[in-house]
Order: C-alpha cells, then sequence, then structure tokens
C-alpha cells in the first residue's frame, strides 16, 4: 500500500480525534511519543490540544499526515515546530513523530520523514531537528533516514522509577 500526504489538513473534530486515538495507539505499543504505557486518549488530549493550539492560519507551527492511499486511513504524522525565535527561524523541530502499531514495518515512518523533509526543502529550511527517548533503537531509525545524533543527555527522560532514558537529539541537515 502506499501513502498520501496531507500538509495543513483542516483540524476537523474527527481529524483531532484520530489524532487522539492513534497518539495513544502508538503510545501503548511502545512508542516513545510523550507518555508511558498505559495511557488513554482521555489522558493524551489535553497534551494533543496544546500541539493543536500552534497550529491554523496565522500560527507557527505545521502538522504534516499520512493516509493509507486505498483506504484512507490514518497511518501517521507529525508535527512541525517552529522556535518561535527569529533567530532560529531557519530550522524546525518534528515533534510526536507516530506510525499506527498495526502499520508499522511497512515502511510508512521513513516515507513520513522522507516527505517532511521535502516539504521543509520546499520552505527553504536549513534543518530538521528531532529528539527522541534512548534505550528504544530510534537512534539507528532515524540514521538511516539521513538524520544524525548531535547531543545526549544521560538519563533525562523517566519512564519510571529507575528507569532513567536519556534524551537523543538528531539533526538532518538541508543545505
Amino acid at each position: 500500500m502506499t501513502l498520501r500526504f496531507r500538509l495543513d489538513p483542516d483540524l476537523t473534530p474527527e481529524l483531532r480525534s484520530a489524532v487522539v486515538t492513534l497518539w495513544a495507539q502508538a503510545s501503548n505499543a511502545g512508542g516513545a511519543v510523550g507518555f508511558v504505557p498505559p495511557v488513554s486518549p482521555q489522558r493524551v488530549r489535553p497534551v494533543a490540544e496544546r500541539q493543536f493550539a500552534g497550529l491554523g492560519p496565522g500560527q507557527p507551527d505545521r502538522l504534516l499526515v499520512a493516509y493509507e492511499a486505498q483506504s484512507g486511513r490514518l497511518a501517521g504524522l507529525l508535527f512541525f515546530e517552529s522556535m518561535r525565535f527569529e533567530l532560529m527561524d531557519h530550522w524546525r523541530l518534528l515533534k510526536r513523530v507516530m506510525v499506527h502499531p498495526d502499520l508499522q514495518g511497512r515502511g510508512y515512518g521513513a516515507a513520513l520523514l522522507a516527505e517532511a523533509e521535502r516539504v521543509a526543502r520546499g520552505w527553504g529550511l536549513s534543518g530538521l531537528k528531532l529528539t527522541l527517548r534512548g534505550g528504544l533503537g530510534l537512534e539507528d531509525f532515524y540514521a538511516r533516514c539521513g538524520y544524525r545524533e548531535v547531543g545526549r543527555v544521560p538519563g533525562a527522560i523517566r519512564v519510571a522509577e529507575g528507569d532513567d532514558r536519556d534524551d537523543v537529539t538528531m539533526w538532518l541537515a538541508l543545505r
């Protein structure tokens, strides 16, 4: 199956609900997107609403969604987040990069990142930055997508008492 991408889709109540549901499902499948399982959509919703607040006309952030081309099912998404600081306006932070757990292993994550890169190049950006939770092998995935590790804060993410993970920063140079 192939993906269809949509940048800045209309944030209808249906899409908001689908994003919240996907976010909870990705988290509960072990995805490092801001929560530790188990998490309910009700727990995700306030965080999602804060993320949504930066989207829309006149707002600094953007949303990229991926749908399965044939079924129209929400397959994945990511947010381009502005640093809201003029001296950092030449790059964006990718946040909440996620693919539906049932669809992982099909190359959708790499396709989503490739589309984000294509969009960012079209905007004339110099780079894309992302952070990730260490200990899950995500560094290797992002490295295969062209990102390189540029920083690491040991033990900065506490997922449980006695389980601290590194906060890893990765960068994709676009110029």
